[in-house]
């Protein structure tokens, strides 16, 4: 029976849904894992974001990786380890060709993000700093978001295939007309494989779990990768298993096969 020694855990759409906290078979299940391997979350969330799910989950031991891999936090202490920034002025430039009256999110490390525009209420964790989109490259940062208001998420990945990447790594939303970008390189993927090194832990013995774009890589590294339920059907492609939906436990149900 396969029994890891690593659990790497997406947060939103694996163990939360929506605004909702965990369900209390959700938390068992990560509980009783973590008796048995190391747990960690690997997030698209800022610092801040991540720093409201380890709360609510009760994780304290080890390290949880935010901005899609872009920076290391200590869980107990939610003090930043390792962080990769960068100049995002010549992506900036390339995406406002492509996709006129988005609106952008640079992330401001253990502060907050600075706003090209106001966002919608509840999509940014910490304060939020409008700077307008002249400003916004004043400084570099661990992670940008373009959101595409008034545009579906299909079509935001249609434009996004005519898009420049060079110098970035790009992943996308499947629920919000929401693009990603952290440095080239880096990925959940790249952060969970230095983490299970430093601990000396092979690929082979992590199991990953998750339901989005920027997951996809985590999911082909670790030794098993679970898909949610719902992910799009280019998540569940590169999974080796596939548990019920975040709406039904599904990180319980694949959590509890493993160590129930």
């Amino acid at each position: 029976m396969f029994r890891p020694r690593l659990v790497a855990l997406d947060i939103d759409g694996t163990i939360v849904h929506g605004r909702a906290g965990p369900t209390p078979a959700v938390l068992d299940a990560i509980g009783r894992a973590a008796r048995h391997a190391e747990v960690m979350l690997c997030t698209g969330r800022s610092v801040f974001g991540a720093a409201d799910a380890l709360g609510q989950i009760g994780l304290s031991t080890g390290v949880t990786l935010t901005s899609n891999g872009a920076v290391e936090i200590d869980t107990a202490t939610r003090e930043i380890r390792r962080i990769e920034t960068f100049d995002i002025a010549d992506v900036l430039a390339r995406l406002t060709e492509l996709f006129p009256g988005a609106r952008y999110a640079a992330e401001h490390p253990c502060v907050g993000q600075r706003v090209s525009d106001p966002f919608p209420e509840g999509l940014l964790a910490g304060t939020v700093t409008e700077v307008g989109l002249d400003h916004l490259a004043a400084e570099p940062t661990p992670k940008l978001i373009a959101h595409w208001p008034g545009h579906s998420p299909a079509e935001t990945r249609d434009r996004a295939g005519k898009l420049d990447t060079s110098g970035v790594t790009l992943t996308l939303d499947h629920e919000l007309p929401w693009l990603t970008f952290v440095p080239e390189g880096v990925s959940k993927a790249s952060g969970l494989a230095r983490v299970a090194a430093r601990l000396g832990i092979d690929a082979a013995d992590v199991l990953a779990v998750g339901d989005g774009d920027n997951d996809s890589e985590m999911l082909r590294w670790a030794g098993h990768g679970v898909a949610m339920g719902q992910a799009p059907p280019e998540v569940l492609a590169v999974a080796d298993s596939v548990t019920r939906a975040v709406t039904d436990d599904g990180l319980a149900h694949a959590l509890n096969r493993v160590f129930g």
